[in-house]
């Protein structure tokens, strides 16, 4: 039970990393758009650039469109991290009644 534990905390971690970095292989991409801490990441910037003007926004554009984010993108990130939302916990049903666990 512990390992369980313990990869619950591991894999945000993992995926993070693995969705900031800059990707310049296309498998990395495929990998990187996969992650879904990828999406909420790109949520959370976008929804903070729409939220700020002026000086702060123009400063971060360039960041914006380092990463590749596009302001109009929120509400797909939004849907794509919940749909993670739902498959997860489907799975994790499947799984506790497959395995009969409470």
């Amino acid at each position: 039970m512990v390992h369980l534990f313990q990869w619950s905390v591991l894999l945000p971690v993992v995926l993070t990393l693995i969705a900031a970095q800059e990707t310049k292989s296309a498998t990395m991409k495929i990998l990187a758009d996969l992650c879904y801490t990828k999406w909420a990441l790109e949520a959370f910037v976008i929804a903070n650039a729409v939220r700020y003007f002026g000086v702060w926004l123009i400063t971060h554009c360039g960041s914006l469109l380092q990463n590749g984010y596009d302001l109009h993108d929120w509400r797909l990130c939004i849907g794509i991290f919940l749909l993670y939302g739902l498959v997860s916990r489907a799975i994790a049903f499947f799984c506790m009644a497959t395995f009969k666990k409470k």
